[in-house]
């Protein structure tokens, strides 16, 4: 039972982090409507990575070669699904790309299993579909096909279940602090190298309150602390239950955007949000709930 309520406590703080993403998430797109999405992204990555290597100079003592291949072959992964979703968003709808990206909470426990044979509860698999059919009605998307935009997009859920479902055994095997640090600076590398040969330039075309405010907001809460929660806390639950918590992160998306961007939520939107909050539950509760039963019949 002990262990259960510690998973319940990783299972809340990943939850803190979903609404950190989406409570970040009208900041960013004003930002980058303004400012490159590379460059935007080398900065906020560039400069959480440097903070989080002051927080972690004491860990450097655990730096060895292995932790440095985890550490950038998570920042790939990263940096990869930052990179799709971008350019899936030059070719189609943003909501066709968010319902397509949300699939990565489908995509997980197949990968888990494949790469680390980790079956997920059946409780997972439920709570994986329920939350899909909530992002379809969310995002209210009505046009998937086959042309290049849904092409990247799908790329792009497939990097970021990649990273959920490697982070899960690697935060358990290496140092959480380098494992972090390291990711940062890789996607910063690799978002400097995508700045200079897709947008000819790193420097921001206009350096005002708007792109300072989103860089703070975006390195502390959406980066450092997110990802750090992220890594530190799968140590204690499962990857399938957090992409299905992370799909939380397009509902506060809108409730944030409803409360400060003036933005309405239609019914079906509304709906979406339901069903994604009831797939988070059954996949949270519901194998505490089979553990109880069966404590009770014997």
């Amino acid at each position: 039972m002990h262990s259960k309520f510690k998973e319940f406590g990783a299972d809340f703080l990943l939850l803190l982090v979903a609404v950190a993403w989406g409570s970040t998430f009208f900041i960013v797109q004003a930002a980058v409507n303004v400012t490159p999405v590379y460059t935007f992204l080398f900065w906020r990555f560039l400069l959480a990575g440097l903070l989080m290597g002051i927080i972690s100079y004491k860990q450097l003592r655990f730096l060895t070669k292995k932790v440095a291949v985890a550490g950038v072959l998570l920042g790939l992964f990263m940096f990869l699904g930052y990179a799709f979703q971008t350019f899936g968003l030059k070719y189609t709808f943003s909501s066709t790309v968010g319902f397509i990206t949300g699939l990565n909470v489908i995509i997980v426990p197949f990968a888990s299993y494949i790469f680390f044979k980790h079956k997920a509860s059946i409780f997972s698999l439920l709570g994986a579909v329920i939350a899909s059919l909530g992002l379809y009605f969310l995002t209210l998307n009505s046009e998937i096909g086959l042309s290049l935009g849904e092409l990247y997009a799908l790329i792009c859920a497939v990097m970021f279940a990649l990273h959920i479902a490697f982070t899960d055994p690697l935060s358990k095997k290496y140092n959480i602090y380098l494992l972090v640090t390291i990711q940062f600076l890789t996607v910063a590398f690799c978002s400097m190298l995508g700045g200079v040969v897709l947008e000819g330039t790193i420097v921001p075309p206009v350096i005002n309150s708007m792109f300072v405010n989103a860089i703070a907001i975006t390195v502390v809460f959406a980066t450092i602390f997110a990802f750090w929660v992220q890594t530190a806390m799968q140590r204690f639950t499962t990857a399938a239950k957090t992409a299905i918590i992370f799909t939380m992160e397009p509902v506060s998306a809108g409730v944030f955007g409803y409360l400060f961007a003036n933005e309405v939520l239609s019914f079906s939107q509304l709906c979406g949000a339901c069903l994604i909050v009831g797939g988070m539950l059954l996949a949270e509760l519901g194998s505490y709930f089979a553990i109880v039963y069966r404590r009770r019949a014997l």
